[in-house]
């Protein structure tokens, strides 16, 4: 059992794109799902699957790299712990490296990026920032 499986998840991830893998296995949850679904709409993964694996099902996440495999995916850092949650309202969300990342958050609305977040005037915890 692990005491934070969204830190496995972007640790994976972090860990999958430094060695250039192609694709990465995680642990399916629906909080997982979410935030892999938000860095597939904003582009810094081509796609990602839930496949029936033995003993579990995993979400397989297919990384993204640019034509001279640059890494589209540069730095991950997670903000919200278990330990100490960060929330931000609509007006205190700061976009990341001037714009260039983005603040993943998990909202009444769901797992949204902080451009949806502000589009749809909601607030919620900041899980992880992506650049």
């Amino acid at each position: 059992m692990l005491t934070d499986p969204i830190a496995d998840l972007l640790t994976r991830i972090r860990n999958a794109v430094r060695i250039e893998k192609v694709f990465v296995d995680i642990p399916v949850s629906n909080e997982k799902k979410g935030v892999v679904d938000v860095l597939k709409r904003e582009g810094y993964v081509w796609d990602w699957e839930v496949v029936d694996a033995k003993p579990v099902q995993v979400i397989r996440v297919h990384l993204k790299y640019g034509p001279n495999a640059e890494k589209v995916l540069s730095k991950v850092k997670r903000i919200s712990k278990p330990g100490c949650r960060v929330y931000v309202q609509t007006a205190e969300l700061k976009p990341v490296l001037n714009g260039l990342g983005i603040n993943i958050l998990n909202t009444n609305r769901g797992i949204l990026s902080d451009r949806e977040a502000k589009l749809k005037n909601v607030g919620g915890e900041v899980i992880c920032q992506v650049w």
